[in-house]
């Protein structure tokens, strides 16, 4: 969500010996796309009673993750993958007639961009709007008038449902020949050669607001991949150049650059699976100030094994205004196979709301907000702590990382190896083991995370004033049980009173001696909700207060996201979906082994933060806690 390490040079600091956690981080690769006739490039709910349960934790050996090779020159600790699944079959589709698929994927490009100019100015019918959600969303008939071939069979059925004629009169599919019927258009819905009969949805969205940077800049920023993966760790989880087809080879001009891409898109829960998409992405000015950028699927044009998500013309419209400011008209429409979600998002993600237009502008009005406050001057709000300038950078770059840990982590990610528990009850409880050895930001050796998520039938923005607050973490945490915590200073990370990096000082109740500090971001928008936090020890927070590298301060993100349980204009309203993540270090742990204790313990621990939590939250709001103005 924010991309602060490829902005500046980093100072030198002080270091810091590790001492607990982990931060998580994409493999990484770099695709050689010459053999395609492209420009090869180098890129980057349980029960109390489970405690009784004897399980057994040994997990089934899985295959060795492919190769990782750290991206040269890129000036990041971040990292493209370099084996998204079926990026052979891209590479061998594209590679044979190599000049005419070029010319064939240019002529898609081109396609794609006119459509998604239209689509970014287009007003009623074209475009609905559902008055509950406040958000717009495409008619599918007025899109197959204006952007499908159709013939007449097609249009005279449109044209009685419109009038509202009796489906008796419709044609009868049986009785019509399939080449009569047919409906010649590229934008038809994905082929089930494969998978007979197989469902496919349609979803769509557009967002539009006003972003604190110039156009030039937001087009590089999603142009060059290292600083895409950077800006949207939050949505994107993994993603590759294979090559480009076309670009002015001067560095940061990216008019008509062409690209094919691959990249793989999540939610914050592991119970929603990713969506891989392989796609041409296009860039073109349009005219001054005025630029597109938009993605389109090749599936259209290459066969490839799995169909069940197609990225039809997506992407952004980029006008830059005299303030300073750009203008961001933001359009997702995909096809979609979602039979695979789990019941509890069904609402959410067939709506397309998890993986809507907003949540892509949302975040980059956050990436804005987020640099604003690095090179701020202003000293941090504390009641009872001064931070220094130094101190504070430090602060927001490991806030920064453990950010990007914790929603890469808690994702459906094909790089998370998440297994169900072998326990009843906990069926939706899910873990995965992560392994470090040299880094200095993450602690040896196997660390297990924990995640699973429940609904909640509370507002999230109850839920998040009552997990982020430091004095109300005694009421759901069983870790801060007989102790005392509070907010002993704060950085403002957004115009939200809730948006910001908190130290919580964890005292002993009896002997009133600190025995932690929790490192905490919290941040909210009307997407989503995040609360992610780290232990960390008094000698390291005091280093990192004095400037030191955050870099080398291990740690260990867990945390919480929440989610509207449907579409709701009114963060007031409706329920919650409350995905919990724990990440613990465990020395008897490995790949395929966890003890039977630790899973217990876990256990005990995830069913007494949701029974604490939800009788909190159920005391019609006598406990619950205000907003911070």
């Amino acid at each position: 969500m924010k991309f602060s390490e490829n902005l500046e040079e980093r100072e030198p600091s002080h270091e810091v010996p590790n001492f607990v956690g982990v931060s998580a981080a994409s493999s990484s690769g770099i695709a050689n796309g010459g053999q395609l006739g492209l420009n090869a490039r180098e890129e980057s709910q349980t029960d109390s009673s489970i405690s009784q349960i004897q399980v057994d934790m040994r997990i089934p050996q899985h295959a060795t993750p492919s190769q990782q090779v750290s991206l040269e020159n890129m000036g990041s600790n971040v990292q493209v993958a370099s084996n998204i699944s079926r990026a052979s079959d891209l590479l061998m589709a594209v590679t044979s007639s190599a000049e005419v698929n070029r010319m064939k994927i240019s002529e898609l490009a081109s396609e794609a961009m006119e459509e998604l100019t239209k689509l970014a100015l287009a007003r009623e019918p074209l475009w609905q709007c559902d008055i509950e959600s406040n958000t717009e969303f495409l008619s599918d008939i007025e899109y197959l008038r204006e952007f499908g071939h159709i013939n007449a069979s097609l249009i005279e059925i449109i044209r009685m449902v419109e009038v509202g004629d009796s489906q008796s009169d419709l044609p009868r599919f049986g009785s019509i020949n399939n080449s009569e019927f047919s409906m010649e258009s590229e934008y038809r819905p994905i082929s089930t050669t494969n998978q007979p009969g197989k469902p496919v949805s349609s979803e769509s969205s557009r967002a539009i607001d006003y972003v604190k940077m110039k156009a030039v800049n937001i087009v590089q920023l999603l142009m060059d991949l290292k600083q895409w993966l950077l800006v949207f760790p939050n949505i994107v989880s993994r993603a590759k150049v294979v090559g480009v087809l076309s670009s002015t080879r001067f560095e940061g001009n990216y008019d008509g650059t062409l690209q094919v891409m691959t990249a793989e898109f999540h939610a914050p829960t592991p119970l929603i699976a990713a969506r891989e998409s392989y796609f041409a992405r296009y860039s073109k000015q349009l005219d001054r100030g005025m630029w597109v950028v938009v993605d389109v699927s090749l599936e259209k044009l290459f066969q490839f094994p799995s169909t069940n998500f197609r990225r039809q013309p997506s992407g952004c419209l980029i006008q830059e205004m005299s303030n300073g400011c750009s203008k961001v008209i933001w359009v997702e429409h995909v096809e979609v196979d979602n039979r695979m979600v789990h019941n509890m998002f069904k609402p959410l993600v067939s709506s397309g709301f998890a993986f809507s237009a907003k949540r892509w502008v949302s975040t980059l009005v956050r990436q804005c907000e987020w640099l604003a406050t690095l090179n701020s001057t202003s000293p941090p709000t504390s009641d009872c702590m001064f931070i220094s300038q130094v101190g504070r950078k430090s602060l927001l770059k490991l806030s920064e990382r453990m950010m990007r840990s914790f929603v890469a982590d808690i994702s459906a990610s094909t790089e998370n190896k998440w297994r169900a528990l072998p326990v009843f009850g906990a069926e939706d409880v899910k873990v995965t083991t992560k392994t470090s050895l040299n880094d200095p930001g993450k602690p040896p050796g196997t660390t297990l995370l924990f995640a699973t998520s429940v609904h909640l039938p509370v507002p999230k923005t109850q839920i998040y004033n009552l997990l982020r607050n430091g004095e109300s973490r005694i009421m759901w945490d069983m870790m801060s049980y007989e102790k005392d915590t509070r907010e002993i200073a704060y950085i403002a990370t957004g115009d939200h009173p809730g948006n910001r990096v908190s130290i919580i000082e964890v005292e002993n109740g009896v002997t009133k001696e600190i025995e932690v500090f929790y490192f905490q971001e919290s941040y909210t928008d009307s997407n989503g909700s995040y609360i992610v936090y780290a232990p960390i020890d008094q000698f390291a927070m005091s280093a990192l207060l004095d400037g030191a590298n955050p870099d080398h301060v291990a740690i260990l993100a867990s945390g919480f996201s929440i989610l509207p349980d449907r579409p709701m204009a009114n963060d007031e309203c409706g329920g919650s979906l409350l995905t919990l993540a724990l990440h613990i270090t465990e020395g008897g742990a490995t790949e395929e082994y966890i003890p039977p204790q630790t899973v217990q313990n876990i256990l005990n621990i995830i069913a007494g933060t949701v029974i604490q939590i939800t009788e909190v939250l159920s005391n019609d709001g006598e406990n619950s806690v205000e907003s911070e103005q």
